[in-house]
């Protein structure tokens, strides 16, 4: 590990520890730490999943660790697909592509108990093992079998942890950009800026952000980057990001389901290096890269993400 590697997750390390809540949560108070901050968030929330501009519904699951958040479109007769969000981003941040995507499928688009959004967790942050579990729980809730998932950075670090279990109901896997899945962060001076935004949260360093993780950040919906921002501003920061840790190749190997991987050329997240390590190690795997996009896929090329989706799962 280089230096600048090792010194990123030095100052990671730090943040959490000095952010991340130590008491038994209540209140949600792990993610947001006064009643005021979160109900400013959730109305933020609700007029940011008005984009979608389709029919939804929301439902409220109580789990072994707290309430689910599950976000439902799309024909109730057609194939199930399950969507995990990129981090801070929620639910809400499937508005590019959910059109597309509910045209066909009957999608559920999950709240990640330990960020920002509609989940509410009661317990102390979740092992990666306690992750599969309460996902788990929801798939069985709504009995999902043969489905296929879709994760964003975070989100396809998760959908490629669910992938590696043994017993799991997957289909077709699809990672957009999953971040510390083949490889540690790629661009890290790039991504500091998304730990100054953690420390000291303001309009001009998410702006900064925004231009880091993205090639079109003007694409970004006013309401959405509201959302966005807001989720960076009040949530606090947590342990589980030291979790984290790329797959071995055993455990990529273990992988049976088809994947579709997609990273932008200009991602500060992966690199090609990340595409190598999938088509080595994971038998079923397909890449690509997309052109004039960055971390966020869906905000800079929607419609090409959403046609190299729509191909794979097909």
């Amino acid at each position: 590990m280089n230096i600048k590697k090792l010194l990123f997750i030095s100052l990671l390390f730090i943040l959490l520890a000095g952010c991340s809540s130590t008491k038994k949560a209540k209140f949600d108070d792990y993610i947001f730490q006064t009643k005021k901050d979160k109900n400013s968030y959730i109305t933020s929330y609700d007029k940011s999943l008005k984009l979608w501009g389709i029919a939804y519904t929301e439902e409220n699951l109580k789990t072994s660790y707290g309430t689910a958040h599950i976000v439902m479109a799309g024909p109730k007769n057609g194939k199930d697909l399950v969507l995990l969000h990129g981090m801070d981003a929620s639910s809400t941040m499937w508005y590019p592509n959910i059109k597309a995507l509910a045209k066909t499928y009957r999608v559920y688009a999950i709240d990640f108990l330990m960020e920002p959004g509609k989940s509410t967790i009661t317990s102390n942050p979740l092992s990666s093992e306690e992750i599969v579990i309460w996902y788990n729980e929801i798939f069985n809730h709504y009995k999902l079998k043969n489905f296929d998932i879709i994760g964003a950075s975070r989100g396809g670090w998760i959908a490629t942890l669910l992938a590696t279990q043994k017993s799991n109901s997957i289909d077709k896997v699809v990672l957009l950009s999953p971040a510390q899945t083949f490889k540690f962060i790629d661009k890290v001076g790039k991504t500091t800026s998304a730990l100054m935004l953690k420390l000291f949260p303001s309009e001009k360093k998410f702006g900064k952000t925004l231009k880091a993780f993205a090639t079109h950040p003007e694409n970004i919906s006013p309401v959405y980057r509201r959302q966005f921002y807001l989720a960076n501003k009040y949530a606090k920061s947590n342990s589980s990001l030291l979790k984290m840790q790329p797959f071995s190749d055993d455990e990529l190997k273990s992988i049976s389901n088809p994947v579709l991987v997609l990273i932008g050329d200009n991602d500060v997240i992966n690199s090609s290096e990340s595409l190598e390590r999938a088509q080595k190690y994971v038998p079923k795997s397909k890449t690509k890269i997309i052109k004039d996009a960055g971390h966020f896929l869906t905000i800079d090329q929607p419609k090409i993400v959403n046609d190299a989706i729509m191909d794979f799962l097909k």
